[in-house]
């Protein structure tokens, strides 16, 4: 593909960190299973809890903690089960509630029954309705039932974040517990206060400049633990997941949340700006454009809208052609434009929603980016109403 390139598609996947790369060619170059008793084995696990304590670092927690899975989808899919212990002892958890606007990992990977499944009602701009969220732990402590709620730290699609502590403080109030998907958090906020209160939480590497294929789950209550395991077979992970540690993904997922967290602190200011120039160009150029999630707390790389008249599948193939990466929603969608699950929970219309595009910042991303943004985007909405008026 010639020519230069913007990538504006960080919340589907970013660019490998040098970092990254570095700490997997290191790790690439050892010889050694983690669970070996000799000396290389010793090397590859001294490499595997250096990593561990990176990723514990990042989002506040206990590296013993930390279970290293295949990436976020795993580790949703494992969090989601009835079968959690706490100190030993197994939870009554009865019933499974879970946002709306999750991802589809969550809503469709979930190992509870369907009939103990329920979804809980997002308002205009994506926020949990904390009312219903109320109402329906009630009805399932009438049953003498104790619930597992799954909501997100972000949206991938909008960038809307959700109040984890306000929700943890009434998930807890019912004797429930709460899981917490941060993947898109990860490297933008401060994990410790986004995902405060969170009894669970689970992170990808990839998100944040790691390797692909490699996340964990983290659980930041102490004392929980799965009865339900997800992968069997070995004792890894402490029990929790078996199979052979991929060192090399695991080393480079350290490097990543070692990078992300030293640069936080400017970070998430630096994408802001980014996303508010971005945003002021738009309305300049398309006055009517639709903003995603405006009136709610947003992540700072996230813009997510829709310009009336323009179809997404339209817009991303003139983006494309002048060089810009963009994308209509979340990556997990076969590389296909469809129906965003997420623009219906928030009772988007179907006209605004097929139209809808996200451009997502990153470490990578500089003000020429903005720039190249503006210029596409001033481009395909003049071809848009050149169309309209010739129709």
């Amino acid at each position: 593909m010639g020519g230069v390139r913007t990538y504006l598609d960080h919340n589907a996947t970013a660019p490998l960190r040098p970092e990254a790369r570095e700490a997997l060619f290191v790790a690439f170059d050892r010889v050694g299973n983690p669970s070996s008793v000799h000396a290389e084995g010793r090397a590859a696990r001294a490499l595997m809890e250096e990593a561990r304590d990176a990723v514990a670092s990042l989002c506040g927690a206990s590296s013993r903690d930390i279970v290293f899975t295949s990436g976020a989808t795993e580790a949703n899919a494992t969090a989601l089960t009835l079968g959690i212990k706490i100190e030993g002892q197994t939870l009554a958890l009865t019933h499974l509630l879970i946002s709306a606007v999750e991802h589809s990992s969550c809503l469709e990977g979930a190992r509870v029954p369907k009939e103990k499944q329920s979804l809980l009602p997002v308002d205009g701009d994506g926020r949990i309705i904390l009312s219903e969220l109320e109402k329906k732990l009630q009805e399932i402590a009438a049953q003498g039932g104790r619930a597992l709620v799954s909501i997100q730290a972000a949206n991938s699609e909008t960038g809307v974040l959700q109040n984890i502590p306000a929700l943890s403080q009434i998930v807890h109030a019912h004797g429930g517990l709460l899981h917490c998907d941060a993947v898109q958090a990860a490297g933008r906020l401060p994990l410790d206060q986004v995902t405060a209160g969170a009894d669970i939480i689970t992170l990808s590497a990839h998100k944040i400049g790691g390797p692909q294929g490699i996340g964990a789950l983290i659980f930041k209550s102490g004392g929980l633990s799965l009865q339900d395991r997800l992968i069997r077979g070995g004792g890894q992970e402490k029990g929790a997941r078996a199979g052979t540690e991929a060192t090399a993904l695991i080393a480079g997922f350290g490097a990543a949340c070692r990078a992300a967290e030293a640069a936080l602190a400017t970070e998430t200011p630096r994408l802001l700006a980014l996303r508010t120039e971005a945003e002021a160009q738009l309305i300049k150029l398309a006055p009517d454009a639709v903003i995603f999630g405006q009136n709610a707390p947003r992540l700072p790389n996230t813009l997510a809208f829709s310009i009336p008249g323009l179809s997404a599948e339209t817009a991303l193939m003139g983006f494309d052609l002048a060089g810009l990466a963009l994308s209509s929603g979340s990556a997990c969608s076969s590389g296909k434009v469809k129906r965003s699950h997420v623009l219906d929970a928030m009772g988007v219309a179907s006209d605004i929603a097929k139209g809808a595009l996200r451009v997502s910042f990153g470490y990578s991303s500089i003000p020429d980016d903005v720039l190249r943004f503006a210029t596409a985007c001033e481009d395909i909405v003049r071809k848009m109403k050149t169309r309209t008026r010739a129709a």
